[in-house]
């Protein structure tokens, strides 16, 4: 990096929060603005610093947040702003661990330091990584392409991660390894071609005491964990590479069911994955859609088929990762063990309208040994069927044609029951009004409630090691992070790894560690186990309605009062406040906060269905399955 960072005309924009044309008449107006010290006529650079202190000195730099200020500087330093963060996050881990931070060799960080120093005592070594963190995922210019967190939480999720240990072996930002910590994996490991990303995304882990790490190097050519298997395998891997080392690699041993062709390096990560997978573990892996149904990789793609291998092909709408143009594809293996008979059927979804929640149903229930036909949706085809001559696995030519009558049919009970969660809508919101007394009130926090004995406070269960051997758990049903923040019933089953079993009661409040957003639900039924990186608050019933404290808990406050303020949050719930009031009061609160978590399902149901809906509507009308109506031609 460079000892005196730069910024465009642009950048100085965004630090003041006006526009182009605010920075332009400033030039124009003001002889004292400072000159342009390298760029070009068209698109000139300034000096950071004098920029600053002339915006300060004319008072139109706004109070800038500490960690924009400190990006501010580490993005305009130099041409790696992966390299700079990756460097302070050594530092704050340093600091966490109560070793002497070394002294940075670059200039432009030893000028930092002290403001760095300062930033970690306000928020924590790792507080202060998250908010550079999130200023650094942001998208802009020069930035890696990271897996969106809702698709990285998804492939977490059909990998049930949960409990075990996982391996990303093209690691990149580490998008899809923080997605498997937030779902509850004990270990985390990674590799990545880039040697300043490795470092960040192993940094995020090191800060979170996550067993694991993230190695530098080529996964292909240098697999770093050879002869290793997990739990579970999540990867986007790099699409279309023409130089991935086919030549020196056609007797590896990972190549399981087939040498990979050369113009097919998508199903060498494939083949890797699965190499690198334990009997029963579940990879998951981002491809582009050509994979499915390109001629070179049919020999593959059917022995993958023929092994049992190849579980499930969802398509993803168009936009939902990088390219956002392409409608891309989840691939769900699993490595069977040695002695289980091929299952007869694979899972095919076309998830046009990209809901989640319906794609993790499906697919648990289909894992489940469901049966599935959803004409337009999903299919469970049978593997025979499959191996034709083309071996095409694309969903969208496999799913049956809509039988007008069917569509008709379909259409019109899916219209009833969004009409019928729309007509309830008005009667679930809670009827609120101004308080006469604006008050704040007395607030007290969720440790101090514990210390009175409001309240005990179990969690976050870790888990154990995943050390190898058969699981020894009752299959028990188990809550977990997805189930919490989905609002769906407990997924996970007890494999004997949880490291501590906690039985979930009636009234008992479960709150996720990390997630994008503080939540925080009553449990309603018993027979569940809490699942990992879960806290649970037990009420005192005579001191706390459960209601009461949850809807306490996810207020906006509560998040920024909980949070390490990153763009994926991680939460202590001992700092969220509770206000005190009467137990008659907490249960005419709790009730109106029961009535709006009512509220809130009934939302999600009626975007659910409203978008299955309108893909119903469009394919009948499209098709002539269905007409308009007398006085809507």
């Amino acid at each position: 990096m460079q000892e005196t960072p730069t910024i465009t005309a642009a950048d100085i924009a965004r630090l003041a929060g006006v526009g182009r044309a605010a920075v332009s008449n400033w030039r124009k107006r003001h002889g004292d603005f400072p000159e342009p010290v390298g760029g070009s006529a068209t698109s000139p650079e300034f000096d950071l610093a004098q920029v600053e202190r002339w915006l300060h000195a004319q008072g139109k730099l706004p109070e800038l947040a500490t960690a924009d200020r400190l990006w501010r500087h580490l993005a305009s330093a130099g041409t790696s702003p992966a390299a700079g963060l990756a460097a302070v996050g050594a530092r704050l881990l340093a600091r966490q661990r109560g070793q002497r931070p070394t002294r940075p060799a670059d200039p432009q960080l030893k000028v930092l330091a002290p403001d760095i120093d300062a930033f970690a005592d306000e928020l924590g070594p790792q507080g202060a990584f998250d908010a550079l963190w999130q200023r650094f995922s942001a998208p802009g210019p020069a930035r890696p392409h990271a897996t969106p967190d809702d698709i990285a939480d998804l492939m977490a999720g059909l990998a049930a991660v949960a409990g075990g240990s996982v391996l990303d072996p093209a690691a990149g930002t580490g998008a899809t390894l923080r997605a498997a910590v937030r779902a509850g994996c004990t270990s985390a490991y990674g590799q990545e071609l880039d040697p300043d990303l490795a470092r960040l995304a192993g940094l995020w882990l090191a800060l979170r005491d996550v067993p694991g790490e993230v190695t530098t190097g080529d996964s292909l050519r240098a697999d770093d964990y050879s002869g290793r298997t997990f739990d579970a395998v999540v990867c986007h891997p790099p699409f279309g590479a023409s130089n991935w080392g086919d030549e020196e690699l056609v007797h590896d041993p990972r190549w399981i069911v087939g040498t990979t062709p050369r113009t097919e390096p998508e199903l060498a990560w494939v083949q890797h994955a699965l190499a690198h997978l334990r009997p029963g573990g579940h990879a998951v892996l981002l491809m582009p859609p050509a994979v499915a149904g390109r001629r070179p990789g049919r020999r593959i793609r059917a022995e993958l088929l023929r092994r049992g291998v190849l579980r499930a092909v969802i398509a993803l709408p168009a936009g939902a990762a990088a390219p956002h143009g392409v409608p891309l594809h989840l691939w769900v293996l699993c490595r069977p063990p040695a002695d289980a008979p091929p299952p007869a059927r694979t899972l095919l979804v076309d998830a046009a309208t990209g809901d989640h929640t319906r794609i993790l149903d499906t697919w648990r229930f289909f894992a489940n040994d469901g049966d599935i036909d959803e004409p337009g949706y999903a299919r469970a085809v049978p593997v025979i069927e499959l191996l034709d001559e083309e071996i095409d696995l694309t969903p969208a030519r496999r799913q049956p044609a809509v039988a007008g009558e069917a569509t008709g049919a379909h259409l019109v009970r899916t219209r009833e029951r969004l009409a019928a969660v729309v007509a309830d809508l008005p009667t679930l919101m809670p009827q609120v009004a101004p308080a006469a007394d604006e008050a704040r009130g007395e607030f007290l926090t969720v440790g101090e409630l514990v210390r009175a004995g409001a309240l005990q406070l179990l969690g976050p269960i870790r888990g154990a090691s995943g050390d190898d051997g058969e699981p020894a758990g009752d299959g028990r049903p188990v809550l977990t992070v997805p189930d919490v923040l989905g609002g769906g019933e407990p997924s996970g089953r007890d494999d004997g790894r949880l490291g501590q079993e906690i039985a979930l009661a009636t009234g008992d409040v479960v709150v996720p560690m990390i997630a994008r957003q503080l939540t925080a639900r009553v449990v309603t039924a018993e027979g569940a186990m809490l699942g990992r990186n879960l806290y649970l608050l037990r009420p005192n019933p005579a001191a706390l309605d459960s209601w009461f404290l949850a809807g306490q808990l996810r207020t906006s406050t509560n998040e920024r009062q909980a949070s390490s303020l990153s763009g994926t949050l991680r939460f202590d719930v001992r700092r969220a406040q509770v206000r005190r009031v009467s137990r008659e009061e907490q249960e005419r609160y709790g009730e109106a906060f029961r009535r709006l978590h009512a509220f809130e399902s009934a939302l999600r149901q009626a975007a659910t269905l409203g978008a299955e809906l309108v893909q119903l509507t469009a394919d009948g009308l499209a098709r002539g399955a269905v007409c308009p109506t007398e006085g809507q031609a």
